[in-house]
């Protein structure tokens, strides 16, 4: 909840639509990928057994792939000893506790950002405590990859209309008062390290805020080509989704036709 413009919510769009895990949480409330999976297939399964189609929208890779693929996910709680232990180690110490309790790490921002380093690293202990049978045993979140017959579409744009299409949706969002929501969040006792956390448009805005961005002109350059930035890395997920065994049917630019047709094919799976 408060986060409205930086996510796109666009709740005056849905008219009567119906939606579902729109504003379920609140700052400084940790939602996470875990959150997001119970919650998403406890409303999967209320749409499906009222015999209504489901339709998760939405651009997060992993988070779409977490419910196709069902992933098995554990709920770790926080470690206050633990973190109290390590609130004075830097961040480079930090990140080689993590590679010797984790191994190789693949997601760079769980080193460049504190708070995720901590939290990959509470993460890390409380498997290796439970996989040698010395802590807690993880709950394995609720799953109902079985009764889920998923038709998956993707909507593809050239790569020049699709940062033409960005940069209008950043310019949108700015003018609706991107910087103006972050402020007042921030104003609301929302850390500036806990908004920089949150997501590209939250990070910059409250970036540009504290003055670490000099400018408006290079705060706006800098989001921009972030974001183009972060699509590129959606296109690599879903081609990865695609490698695993995931069939994603792409539609071009204004091809309604093929949207049509797969809308249709997937209404039939009722």
């Amino acid at each position: 909840r408060s986060l409205d413009i930086g996510t796109g919510k666009d709740l005056h769009e849905y008219g009567e639509v119906p939606y579902h895990l729109i504003d379920c949480a609140s700052l400084p409330q940790e939602y996470n990928l875990f959150s997001f999976q119970k919650a998403a297939y406890v409303a999967i399964t209320d749409i499906i057994l009222r015999n209504q189609l489901p339709v998760i929208v939405g651009g997060t890779g992993m988070y779409l792939d977490s419910l196709v693929r069902g992933y098995r996910l554990l709920e770790v709680p926080e470690n206050p000893a633990l973190r109290a232990s390590l609130a004075d180690t830097d961040t480079g110490e930090l990140a080689r506790m993590l590679v010797e309790v984790k191994g190789p790490i693949h997601n760079t921002s769980d080193v460049t950002d504190r708070n995720r380093l901590l939290r990959a690293i509470e993460i890390a202990y409380y498997r290796k405590e439970a996989d040698t049978g010395k802590g807690q045993q993880p709950v394995s979140s609720f799953d109902c990859t079985s009764i889920l017959r998923p038709c998956i579409m993707g909507i593809r744009f050239p790569r020049d209309v699709l940062k033409k299409r960005i940069h209008t949706r950043l310019m949108e969002r700015l003018a609706a008062g991107l910087v103006e929501e972050v402020a007042s969040i921030h104003d609301a006792g929302i850390t500036w390290e806990r908004l920089e956390w949150l997501g590209l448009e939250y990070r910059f805005t409250a970036e540009y805020l504290q003055g670490k961005i000099s400018s408006y002109d290079q705060y706006v350059q800098a989001l921009y080509t972030g974001i183009c930035r972060f699509a590129k890395r959606q296109e690599t997920w879903f081609r990865g989704m695609e490698r695993k065994g995931v069939v994603i049917h792409w539609i071009d630019e204004g091809n309604k036709e093929a949207a049509e047709s797969l809308a249709r094919k997937a209404l039939g799976r009722l």
